[in-house]
């Protein structure tokens, strides 16, 4: 095994952010997403980002720089993983028996994949959307496991077991 299959994910993505955007950011790249790659191809077809199969068709011209293709493919990236992370915290914090925490995307370059933020915030690299979806869930497994516990207080306007008098 090489050194490089040792790496954790956070640090091989550093890793992998180091090459010229040109070489990383052009017609025909692979884009990294659930564990897999998604081929990206311009053109001006669509007027957003849409993804068929394994491929993500950019609404870009040929002609279109390293930087304005990067800042598409992330922005649509950004995007998938603030609705694949929701669904994954609605699904997680139901089977804890709690309410979903809020989502907050981080763009740090360290720390954790997911963080607690108080009570009732999880706060996510944007770019844990590159992961597989089994170490997405285990990630916010834990840190909803890590929130502290719901206050089950009074609910004024909750059920009550009291029936009124007749």
């Amino acid at each position: 095994m090489t050194a490089t299959a040792n790496r954790s994910p956070q640090l091989k993505l550093k890793l992998d952010s180091a090459p010229d955007a040109a070489t990383r950011w052009h017609d025909g790249a692979a884009l990294a997403f659930l564990g897999g790659s998604l081929r990206l191809v311009l053109g001006t077809q669509h007027q957003d980002a849409l993804r068929e199969g394994d491929t993500l068709d950019l609404p870009l011209p040929p002609q279109a720089t390293p930087r304005q293709i990067q800042d598409r493919a992330e922005a649509w990236l950004r995007d998938e993983a603030k609705r694949v992370l929701l669904q994954v915290i609605e699904q997680k914090s139901a089977l804890a028996g709690r309410r979903a925490p809020r989502l907050a995307l981080s763009f740090a370059t360290r720390g954790h994949w997911v963080d607690v933020q108080g009570s009732d915030s999880l706060r996510c690299n944007w770019r844990l959307i590159e992961q597989p979806m089994a170490i997405i869930e285990q990630a916010i497994a834990r840190a909803i496991a890590a929130l502290p516990p719901e206050q089950n207080g009074f609910d004024l306007f909750g059920h009550s077991s009291i029936t009124p008098a007749r």
